[in-house]
């Protein structure tokens, strides 16, 4: 009888356990601290491209160190080094237990569409493009153009030849919205100011972006700015190549507008008169880093994901902005001045992409 009243009352005390623990699920956030993994999956240029790759990849570093969280374990990124690579990448990080996967580019739309298709209980962030039609991905637009025309501004405003020049990774919608406001920009300052526009056809060709812009530079443009992902380096390089042979204050020196992050440490060269000197004019940023931290930050806490939702991030809500430490004083009064009217509403810039 004893033995009997044991095993009943053990048997009660699993119950009870259990109980608890579905309570404890059920009272729980959908994702929990211990469930939520998150990966990147970067474009060609790589996380250490200086700009878009490593901006998304230093944002998801940073929530892992918040939220004392250990890389491969609960984040990690999968490196793209071809767009064949796009697929096995993204296959790769659900097969590892990735529940929220960020495809850090346009480029990577049809591979992040299948995907999701694919894995329903997996949810999908595509940055700089639109997947509308899905409930478990949400798309992340950057309002690239409104940097862009104060990049413009700080162009012409610096120009001494009256001719400035643009080089694009590869002709799309994104890099479309850069070249409209960067010209809308140099135009508002003076619109005879030459604006000479290239594309490189790649992220990653730096030796085709250095020959492109030693043309440019040849051509008289005294100011280039780059949207061309990793292969701006090539950019920075022929910059620097021409200036080292300069004084540091020659009225000869050519300067390179940055993208996407701060890129002023890109741009440190020792002048032919042994000055230490910088040419990075300025650079345009676009904080892809925060965005994934926020919305790994949200599924962390269990917040709805909120798929076929379209956000486009700008200047007024702090998406997109502009370095102004290297500027003059006039031309940051300028810049600043453009900011806040485009804040306002009293300056609207186009991004010449087709609605």
């Amino acid at each position: 009888m004893s033995m009997n009243k044991k095993i009943v009352g053990l048997g009660l005390i699993a119950v009870a356990s259990l109980a608890l623990a579905a309570c404890q699920r059920s009272s729980s956030n959908s994702s929990s601290d211990n469930d939520t993994k998150v990966a990147i999956v970067t474009d060609t240029g790589g996380v250490d491209d200086k700009s878009f790759n490593q901006s998304a990849w230093e944002g998801l570093q940073e929530w892992g160190k918040e939220n004392k969280l250990e890389k491969d374990s609960s984040y990690t990124y999968f490196q793209s080094d071809s767009e064949a690579d796009y697929a096995t990448n993204l296959d790769s990080a659900v097969s590892n237990g990735y529940n929220l996967i960020f495809g850090i580019g346009y480029k990577l739309h049809s591979a992040v569409e299948k995907a999701a298709q694919e894995n329903e209980d997996v949810n999908y962030v595509i940055i700089d493009d639109t997947i509308t039609d899905q409930d478990n991905v949400t798309s992340v637009l950057f309002a690239d153009n409104e940097g862009a025309y104060l990049a413009g501004i700080a162009a012409a405003m610096q120009s001494k030849t009256g001719k400035v020049g643009f080089i694009g990774g590869v002709e799309s919608d994104t890099i479309t919205r850069f070249e409209t406001g960067f010209k809308e920009g140099v135009a508002s300052v003076d619109d005879s100011i030459e604006v000479q526009v290239k594309y490189v056809g790649s992220y990653s060709d730096s030796a085709n972006a250095k020959t492109i812009a030693a043309t440019m530079y040849t051509n008289g443009a005294d100011v280039i700015y780059h949207a061309a992902g990793g292969a701006g380096t090539g950019v920075f390089s022929e910059a620097k190549e021409i200036n080292e042979k300069l004084a540091a204050d020659s009225d000869e020196k050519v300067w390179v507008i940055g993208v996407d992050r701060d890129q002023s440490s890109e741009g440190k060269y020792t002048s032919s008169d042994n000055q230490e000197s910088n040419f990075i004019l300025t650079s345009t940023i676009k904080e892809v880093g925060t965005v994934v931290k926020n919305i790994s930050n949200e599924q962390l806490k269990g917040e709805k994901f909120e798929g076929g939702k379209i956000t486009t991030y700008g200047l007024s809500d702090g998406g997109v902005d502009i370095v102004t430490d290297n500027l003059s004083d006039n031309i940051k009064s300028a810049v600043e001045e453009a900011k806040q009217q485009i804040i306002d509403g009293k300056i609207t810039v186009a991004d010449g992409v087709d609605n």
